[in-house]
């Protein structure tokens, strides 16, 4: 009788142990899965913020004229009565050109390199660089060109 009081009493305490072996293996999936989550939700924080300085950056840089200037001009056809419809559309596709941008100059420059350069566009360089960087890209393009045609003309020669 002995023998079966200790056999139970063992049995009752082997499956105590399992049992809180088993609670704190799921508290201890729990608190992984919290820490996981905790750290995915500020992995996301900090890539949204990655992503907000980003587009900061491309809008310093004078990026929104240029855009504004395109929608202008590729709705240069567009009947005065549909123009506002128009503008409209085609400003809400900014939003996907700026993710998209931000996400290539993100893949070419750390945050704090982005935060570095929006440091820079906020100096007065910086702001003056902005104000003349389309002008002067349009300038260089067409030295480009001409350049090309010149380079052409001597590779006309040799053949």
């Amino acid at each position: 009788m002995n023998n079966f009081f200790l056999l139970n009493h063992n049995a009752q305490r082997v499956t105590y142990n399992n049992k809180l072996i088993n609670s704190l293996l799921k508290m201890k999936n729990f608190l992984l899965a919290s820490l996981l989550l905790v750290v995915s939700f500020v992995q996301a924080q900090t890539n949204d913020d990655f992503k907000n300085e980003a587009i900061e950056f491309i809008k310093l840089t004078g990026a929104t004229s240029a855009f504004d200037a395109a929608i202008e001009q590729l709705g240069a056809t567009v009947p005065a009565e549909k123009k506002e419809a128009y503008t409209k559309e085609a400003e809400g596709t900014l939003k996907t050109l700026y993710d998209q941008m931000a996400d290539l100059y993100m893949s070419e420059f750390t945050q704090k390199e982005i935060k570095d350069l929006i440091a820079f566009y906020q100096t007065p360089l910086g702001k003056k660089l902005s104000s003349k960087q389309l002008q002067m890209t349009q300038k260089a393009m067409m030295l480009g060109q001409n350049w090309a045609m010149g380079v052409r003309d001597v590779a006309n020669k040799y053949q």
